[in-house]
């Protein structure tokens, strides 16, 4: 059996994988996927994926260090706020920052880790209805059951 399969009788996924960042849905799907990790007894990992803006190609390094040291910060800050509210669940967590596209960085974080499941919050961009959204392209790659977070 691949990791990728579910076997009829197990309890459910035992690696729970969820894309976090500030935003009010991915906090709400950041708390629907720590009480699922706490009810089926399985391991959260949290994805904080950081995107340098386009716009800052043509800037100076200065600018660039400094867009970065912030995103590092609130990729602490957010660790800091869910290993707090994970903790008290008694779930084991692991908070995982990366850099790049967030379609690329979660999709290879939860082939990484052998996710069972990946949770997500829907987008609140109102072009990602006719583009496609992160969670749209998670389904449509097919590797894991995706629960969308309003």
């Amino acid at each position: 059996m691949t990791h990728d399969e579910f076997e009829l009788g197990t309890d459910g996924p035992k690696v729970i994988l969820v894309g976090v960042d500030d935003t009010v849905t991915s906090l709400r799907a950041g708390a629907y996927a720590a009480g699922l990790a706490r009810r089926q007894g399985a391991r959260l990992v949290c994805v904080y994926v950081e995107q340098l803006s386009a716009m800052y190609g043509a800037a100076g390094a200065s600018v660039i260090a400094a867009q970065e040291e912030a995103l590092r910060d609130e990729a602490e800050d957010l660790r800091k706020r869910i290993e707090e509210g994970v903790g008290q669940l008694n779930v084991p967590v692991t908070f995982i920052a990366a850099h790049g596209d967030p379609y690329s960085e979660i999709k290879r974080v939860a082939d990484e880790v052998r996710a069972d499941a990946v949770v997500v919050g829907a987008s609140t961009k109102a072009g990602h209805r006719l583009v496609g959204s992160l969670a749209v392209r998670l389904v449509r790659a097919g590797r894991w059951p995706v629960t969308v977070v309003p």
